[in-house]
């Protein structure tokens, strides 16, 4: 099969690794581009999500490229990115697409579906490689989760701006080459090496830090929210999001009860799951607050329901943690200096709070944490 699917960070290639080792045909994204939002936007429902935009162009874009199969994935519940692939599906058939359309549901949520799809993939292999395959790609991911909090991490320190984005860039290249469990720990250790080599300013006083929040489509796809991390980092702002890969795999994915800290402290403001990521942002939230974060991002497309039912809990998060919440709603229309000149004026407003705080000396920041993922700092 040669088979397309939509660009999402540090997944696609995960992705790759998968679809190669079970003997299939990798039609890779490029990152998107404002030309596959557009072509996507033309074709999707008024009402729809940037992520469904985005992902519709990106399937656009494979198609052409020659691919018979699409792969994605979709959560279950309230939030309406479970009907998005049978929306995508009959979009472009509607356009005269000729393909398969392979649609995993979580598999603790839809045991015998997801089997079913799987079994698609799995080919002529034996199930003893799939399981192999996936614990390999799983540990390539755990790895490249660490290299992009290490890249967040040495950002808003290097000398010289940029320096940390080629270093990760090359990383993510070296990483993206190893195909065996070897090659796959040696280019870890190349990679490692290469971001702890960024000069920087050990003099610099310490960052401002920042949580990134909110749905996981703009989180994790740096198109999709203007780089946000990048800019945020030579702000020199050390910024950590709510949402890695692994750990989202070990929470979300193999589990049907999420990230049991986050609900937790959410329980008292928003007592039930809303769908997406709602009630994990209010959760989130309260945990970056606790653990003595400057501020929070939280990003959301544009009509998404289950953040704007975080967002109306905001205020009140707030005024009784003491920390400053910064929501970005973003569609197709949204600008890259718009985002930037919000969020300057949000680091201005960080900066003085702190400035403020250590004039009355009660400040106290606490240790940077890995949320969401399996070894907590």
């Amino acid at each position: 099969m040669k088979v397309a699917f939509g660009h999402m960070g540090t997944l696609t290639p995960i992705m790759e690794l998968i679809l190669e080792d079970l003997g299939h045909q990798s039609i890779t994204p490029t990152r998107p581009t404002r030309q596959t939002l557009a072509r996507g936007a033309k074709y999707a429902p008024e009402f729809a999500c940037i992520p469904f935009k985005i992902v519709l162009g990106t399937y656009l874009e494979g198609l052409e490229r020659g691919a018979d199969t699409l792969a994605s994935g979709g959560g279950y519940g309230p939030c309406r990115a479970g009907l998005y692939g049978e929306l995508h599906r009959r979009i472009l058939k509607d356009l005269g697409y000729n393909f398969e359309f392979i649609f995993f549901w979580p598999p603790l949520k839809k045991p015998l579906h997801f089997y079913r799809q799987l079994k698609k993939l799995k080919g002529n292999n034996s199930w003893l490689k799939v399981m192999r395959t996936i614990k390999k790609a799983y540990g390539k991911l755990t790895i490249l989760d660490e290299l992009e909090m290490m890249a967040q991490q040495v950002r808003p320190l290097e000398i010289k701006k940029g320096s940390t984005s080629r270093a990760f860039a090359e990383a993510l290249q070296i990483m993206w080459k190893a195909k065996t469990t070897a090659e796959i720990a040696t280019a870890g250790e190349e990679a490692r090496a290469i971001l702890k080599d960024v000069p920087i300013d050990p003099a610099r006083p310490s960052p401002l830090k920042v949580g990134i929040i909110g749905e996981i489509y703009v989180q994790l796809e740096p198109f999709a929210n203007f780089y946000l991390e990048e800019m945020l980092g030579q702000m020199g702002v050390e910024v950590r999001r709510s949402i890695y890969l692994a750990g989202y795999t070990h929470h979300d994915v193999l589990s049907t009860k999420g990230d049991k800290g986050s609900r937790r402290l959410a329980m008292p403001y928003l007592g039930q799951k809303v769908g997406g990521h709602g009630q994990n942002s209010v959760g989130d939230i309260i945990r970056y607050a606790k653990m003595g974060y400057d501020g929070v991002v939280q990003l959301a497309p544009f009509s998404c329901i289950p953040e704007i039912v975080a967002k109306s809990i905001v205020p009140r998060l707030s005024k009784e943690y003491g920390i400053p919440v910064l929501t970005l709603f973003i569609d197709e229309q949204t600008g890259a200096t718009g985002v930037q000149t919000r969020l300057e004026a949000f680091v201005d407003m960080m900066a003085q709070r702190r400035s403020r705080d250590l004039s009355l000396g009660v400040l106290n920041h606490k240790t940077s944490f890995f949320p969401r993922a399996i070894s907590k700092a």
